[in-house]
């Protein structure tokens, strides 16, 4: 897996930031543009391609199965029992488990990315679907909220009853199932999860600075983001040795955060003044 030209990925970034800000975002778009800045093999043909996997994949359910239960039992022998979709522990090691084509092409992911499938191929079908943002384990809703159904795509597409739910939040969290956990995810708060990850995935492993690098960028491209992405840019721009990108990164931080902590802005011009020294 290589990067693209800087052409490439700098027109991927611009199609990026027009999609983030469409009036009804595509996430399966925004994860394949994710997916053609992280690996300059995915064209747009191959994007393409990846799509009409997500529409024939629908068109192999069941006719509007009716209930919600129905929905995703259909969901669950046709992604995890007939293509083996699923997760393993060994899946949060691989950048590709958080890219759309691979997890297509592997059919293994992270929890959000598998649930991306199911919600992509649900939909297209014609199912009440819906991203479900349970702390630490993303899972996939069906129905309305009064009558939701719960499958887990991690787990193959396993329903889960209330307190398979409600462990999954223990298990993570240390406390209860909030009912609020079970609201639909909004298309950006997926994508924002999914870059999150790949963010940590970059943290820890120093010598792919490449990756922290794209990742924060597309991050900072999304329509709400912290502030604080700038000094985190400005971090992974200081450990590649790019150091006056990293000081001009770290004064408009400074500037920003002026408005309401002076204190700390001048803590972030000394490091701007630190990091444009590391040229002499």
């Amino acid at each position: 897996m290589h990067s693209p030209s800087p052409e490439r990925a700098a027109e991927l970034h611009r199609r990026f930031a027009a999609e983030a800000r469409a009036e009804r975002p595509d996430v399966a778009a925004l994860c394949l543009l994710i997916g053609a800045v992280a690996d300059a093999s995915l064209d747009d043909a191959a994007a393409d391609a990846a799509q009409m996997e997500l529409d024939r994949l629908a068109g192999e359910l069941p006719y509007r199965p009716g209930s919600p239960v129905a929905w995703a039992e259909a969901l669950r022998e046709l992604l995890g029992e007939r293509y083996g979709f699923h997760g393993t522990p060994g899946d949060y090691r691989r950048l590709e488990s958080s890219l759309l084509h691979e997890v297509l092409r592997r059919r293994r992911g992270l929890p959000i990315l598998l649930s991306v499938v199911w919600t992509e191929v649900a939909r297209r079908a014609g199912a009440p679907v819906y991203g479900v943002a349970l702390p630490g384990h993303f899972v996939v809703g069906l129905g309305p909220q009064e009558a939701q159904v719960l499958a887990d795509p991690f787990d193959g597409g396993r329903v889960l009853t209330g307190t398979d739910a409600e462990l999954l939040v223990v298990g993570a969290t240390g406390s209860p199932l909030d009912p609020s956990y079970l609201t639909p995810a909004a298309p950006l708060d997926v994508v924002v999860r999914i870059l999150n990850n790949i963010r940590a995935w970059a943290a820890a492993r120093p010598e792919r600075s490449d990756v922290a690098l794209w990742a924060v960028r597309l991050s900072l491209l999304l329509p709400s983001r912290p502030a604080r992405l700038r000094h985190e840019l400005a971090q992974v721009l200081l450990r590649r040795g790019e150091f006056v990108a990293a000081a001009t990164e770290l004064e408009a931080y400074a500037e920003v955060v002026s408005a309401v902590d002076e204190e700390a802005a001048e803590r972030l011009r000394s490091e701007a003044r630190a990091a444009r020294a590391l040229l002499n």
